[in-house]
């Protein structure tokens, strides 16, 4: 029902098409655009077109790029002999974040899903293997440890390995602050696993 006017209604109904924004976030978010003062609004909308409009894809890594090669890819003081790849350009973001990986990505832009009919030609594995050469030593799998992200890890591995590059996985475990006695099974197995010398 049309409470609010068309135009208020349409902004609504576009904010709750995006994912992750419910009916309710939708509303709360409108309000708070049409309270904003028309510049910051014109702003906002400006931002809006711009990354639809120069957001590109990076032609190395597949990361998203204002130019032809993103950042990362055209810094010499990278390491490219190791690659990680990742699933999503958020993924990467948060391995930035922590100021501890010096190599560079590969972005896939999803994970193998039969369930939800992805397959590996729906997401950026031919890219990847285009970029094995000489001087790739290591490729560092980073997929989620969900049942997805597994299988295109177990995918890639198999693809990558009879190229002689050496391929690793993340360890994953238990978080940091957890409490042992609430961590699933699975979960435990692979921080034995994953266990490290001290």
């Amino acid at each position: 029902m049309n409470y609010y006017g068309n135009p208020m209604t349409r902004l609504i109904e576009e904010l709750a098409a995006l994912p992750g924004i419910g009916g309710k976030s939708a509303q709360r978010l409108a309000f708070h655009i049409i309270h904003m003062p028309r510049e910051e609004a014109a702003d906002l909308s400006q931002a809006i077109i711009e990354a639809r409009d120069k957001v590109r894809y990076c032609s190395i890594c597949c990361n998203l790029s204002e130019g032809a090669v993103c950042p990362i890819c055209a810094n010499a003081k990278r390491d490219h002999s190791v690659i990680m790849v990742v699933e999503d350009p958020r993924d990467m973001a948060a391995y930035e974040r922590t100021k501890e990986f010096y190599g560079v990505y590969h972005v896939l832009h999803g994970a193998i899903s039969p369930m939800a009919g992805i397959t590996p030609q729906d997401i950026r594995i031919k890219e990847l293997i285009s970029r094995m050469d000489d001087t790739v030593q290591e490729v560092i799998l980073a997929t989620n440890p969900n049942i997805e992200g597994e299988a295109t890890a177990m995918y890639l591995s198999k693809l990558l390995k009879p190229l002689g590059v050496k391929v690793t996985r993340i360890a994953n475990g238990v978080p940091v602050g957890g409490d042992l006695e609430y961590v699933d099974e699975v979960t435990l197995s692979r921080a034995l696993e994953g266990r490290r010398e001290l």
